[in-house]
């Protein structure tokens, strides 16, 4: 890529960033996600960072704005009414000022807060706004082990699977049969009039995803009894070592600014976190594995969930052998990483967490590659990412054999994820 292109492209992704620019919060895309999202936002703020610092910071102040009094961060923020979403505010019914959905998503805010500590020009106003964000985002990580640790073991569990973000992911089939479908009320999905039916999840991953919102509902949303009551709990490696990367990232920042009482609190939660990741390591397959903490046993399958936790520092040899997997998959598709293993009879390259290709993924992915020194492996993602951008613009997800362009368009952050790829800042972060 060119010097000519670079820079186009980098003038779309921020045209992208600013036109789903809501004043204090992002939506992820037109129609489809009208309102914030947890970890999108997250994410936005990085590719805001690149041209607007102020703004960026205040994504994430937005967010922890509606943080709930005992620490957990919705993964929804309904600022606006709009029917275009299902399921809507009236759903969730979590009676908050602000409505917000009642369960949270991966908790990636310590590392980015880290990320714009770091690379904010003003420094007072970074020490001023890092001083502000750095017990919201503490309190949220702390609220984890409390409420999804019980027995204290250092992995937290997901209890829905839009919690991990990758909804329909092969890796919760096995544990979703035991959700019922029976009792839920009547509904009517809005997803599938935005994006096409075949790319999104199935009417019957619907109605368990349903079940559980209404369970959770008729608990009151008390997050002390979420976990015991769910027949869903997954310990997802991919979403731990966010957990446990966003703890280290968090005693940085805490360190910088003179709080060496949080900062060690957040290394030994990392620590802790880390040598428990270990458990899920799979010799058979070359990566980690979920665990369904109901049955006890690790899930046959291998998924996106079990390469992202390079982004935490993992063994050096655990490192290398994801990078193998990387290379196997540049053999085989056309571009990577995709979402599943294409190996696996289950894939789907087109339905959206069965096997398509997630930017945001690829990024956690080479950065992780580069805190490990494994710089052929973040330039082979890079290239790809960019390439696919090329190709098929700034899609939600794409097909890794074809690169066709799936689920929303001008997403958010995929944009926000470009103009990470192209700045040297991505290169060797700490």
């Amino acid at each position: 890529m060119n010097a000519q292109d670079t820079s186009k492209i980098r003038d779309l992704a921020i045209e992208v960033l600013k036109e789903n620019d809501r004043g204090h919060y992002t939506v992820p895309t037109k129609g489809l996600y009208p309102f914030q999202w947890n970890w999108d936002s997250c994410f936005t703020a990085l590719g805001q960072a690149h041209f607007d610092e102020s703004r960026a910071w205040t994504e994430i102040e937005t967010l922890f704005e509606h943080q709930w009094p005992d620490g957990m961060v919705p993964h929804i923020v309904f600022h606006l009414l709009d029917d275009g979403y299902f399921p809507g505010a009236d759903v969730w019914d979590t009676k908050r000022p602000t409505p917000t959905s009642g369960i949270t998503q991966p908790p990636i805010a310590g590392f980015a807060l880290r990320q714009l500590y770091e690379r904010t020009t003003d420094r007072a106003m970074a020490d001023r706004r890092a001083r502000a964000l750095l017990p919201k985002i503490e309190k949220w990580s702390a609220w984890f082990y409390a409420n999804r640790d019980p027995h204290g073991e250092g992995l937290v569990a997901i209890l829905h699977p839009w919690e991990a973000g990758r909804d329909n992911s092969i890796d919760w089939d096995e544990a979703f049969e035991r959700v019922p479908t029976d009792g839920i009320a009547p509904y009517k999905r809005r997803d599938t009039q935005h994006a096409d039916p075949a790319h999104r999840p199935t009417k019957e991953q619907y109605d368990r995803y349903l079940w559980l919102v209404e369970h959770f509902r008729g608990l009151g949303w008390d997050n002390t009894k979420l976990h015991d009551a769910s027949p869903f709990q997954i310990v997802d490696p991919g979403f731990n070592a966010i957990l446990i990367r966003g703890c280290e990232d968090l005693a940085s920042v805490a360190e910088a600014l003179g709080d060496m009482d949080t900062a060690r609190r957040n290394r030994d939660r990392a620590a802790k976190g880390l040598a428990a990741l270990e458990a899920l390591w799979s010799d058979r397959h070359g990566q980690y594995l979920c665990l369904d903490r109901v049955s006890g046993k690790l899930v046959d399958s291998a998924s996106i969930g079990g390469l992202i936790p390079v982004f935490a520092a993992i063994p050096a040899e655990r490192a290398e052998a994801i990078g193998t997997i990387i290379q196997r998959q540049a053999e085989k598709l056309k571009y990577v990483v995709a979402s599943h293993d294409p190996n696996d009879d289950r894939f789907d390259a087109k339905r959206y967490w069965r096997g398509p290709v997630w930017l945001v993924c690829n990024f956690l992915i080479v950065n992780g590659f580069l805190k490990a020194g494994r710089q052929e492996e973040a330039d082979l993602i890079t290239r790809s990412s960019l390439e696919l951008i090329e190709q098929s613009g700034f899609a939600e997800y794409y097909d890794p054999y074809t690169g066709e362009p799936c689920g929303g368009g001008r997403f958010t952050w995929t944009a926000a994820m470009v103009l990470e790829f192209l700045s040297s800042s991505n290169r060797g972060q700490k």
